[in-house]
This record gives structure tokens, sequence and C-alpha cells, in this order.
């Protein structure tokens, strides 16, 4: 217990700067999730285009590899940001290639004569996706939306690597300090769980009210 009591500040300061990474990240995330979703399913040939590169790019790149694209290349465009909000553009627009995918998969969910329905009714593309299609579709997308983000909580990690502070990042103090590397880990660990577990349980919530049921 010594290893997290004699250095529950430092612990404290990466476990809100995970914190912070997780929900910036995530709401940017589920922003252009939602917006590549609408493109993808659009009618207009360049933003299905546009939805799709923006998919295939970003889930076939390593995500280490778009933190140094993000934190080392825009800096020499002249874009010079803190570095926690260059993790934030890596890791949000990295997951938003997954939310945007399983976002897709619900609205295929919907059956078509829905959509049709309401363009008989005289309804424009953007009202029959957000009154009609994608209320239905938040239903089944829950799940891989919640497990997505948990996966970005962990993904967070990675921006410690980079002056950002965050919860894994703390092993490098401690271990100058000359603590137990073990414990430092396992300390860690359980913040990272308590993290998890918090997304796990909102989403299991938002499953329970309003989820399809099985």
């Amino acid at each position: 217990m010594n290893v997290l009591t004699d250095n529950l500040s430092t612990f404290a300061a990466g476990f809100l700067g995970t914190v912070e990474l997780t929900l910036y990240a995530s709401a940017l995330a589920l922003l252009l999730g939602f917006l590549m979703a609408s493109f993808r399913v659009a009618p207009v040939a360049s933003l299905r285009a546009l939805g799709t590169a923006w998919v295939t790019v970003l889930r076939n790149t390593p995500l280490t590899l778009l933190f140094f694209a993000v934190l080392l290349g825009l800096p020499r465009f002249g874009l010079v940001l803190p570095f926690q909000l260059f993790a934030v553009l890596a890791l949000g627009c990295y997951t938003s290639a997954f939310i945007c995918e399983a976002l897709r998969a619900g609205i295929n969910t919907v059956p078509r004569e829905q959509g049709e329905a309401a363009r008989s009714l005289g309804m424009t593309f953007r009202q029959t996706l957000s009154l009609v299609v994608l209320p239905q579709a938040f239903r089944s997308v829950i799940p891989p939306v919640g497990s997505t983000l948990i996966a970005l909580a962990k993904n967070s990690a990675i921006a410690g690597a980079f002056s950002v502070t965050e919860l894994l990042g703390t092993y490098k103090t401690l271990s100058e300090l000359g603590y137990n590397i073990v414990w430092t880990f396992v300390w860690i660990a359980v913040g990272y769980l308590i993290i998890t577990l918090a997304i796990s349980a909102v989403f299991n919530i938002l499953e329970k009210r309003w989820g399809v049921a099985r």
C-alpha cells in the first residue's frame, strides 16, 4: 500500500489525466463517428467517398503512427497546440472510424422500407436520418459503441510516451524514485479498471433503458 499512499498525488494526477483524455476524445470520436456514418449512407457520392476514405485510412493506421503524425507532423504546418490537445485529436479521430462503422451497422439494421416511407412523406435525407433511422439504430449500437470507448480509454496510455500526463506514465516517475515496479503497475491497472468499469456501467444503464430486447 505504501506505493499508493506515498504517491497518491502522482497517481491522482495521472488518473485525472486519463479521465480527461477519455472524455474529450470520446466526445470528438462520437461527433466525428456520427458525421462520417452519415456521409457513408448519404445519397451524395462524394460524401460517401469521403466517409469511406476516412474509415479505411484510420482503421488501417497504427495508433502510435497516428500520434507521431499529429504530435510531430502538425507543428511543421504551423499548428502548435498543447500536447494534450494533440493527443485528444489523435485518439478521437482514430476511434471515430470504429464508431462510424458501429453506427453504420446499426443503420443497416433499420428496414429500408422505413426510409422509403419517410421520403414518400416529403422528408429530406437529414430529417429521415435524424428522426427515423438513427433513433432506431441507436438502440442496437449501444454495446459496440461502449466497447469502442472502453478501448479508447486503454489506448490513451500511448499518450504518456508523448509528454502527456496520464495514468500509465506514472510508472516512470515512481521507477526513478525506486518504488517496486510490480506494485506500481498493479495500482495503475486498478486505475484503468475503475475507468473501464465506469464506462461499462454507463452503457449497461443505457442498454437496459433503450437497448434492443434479446
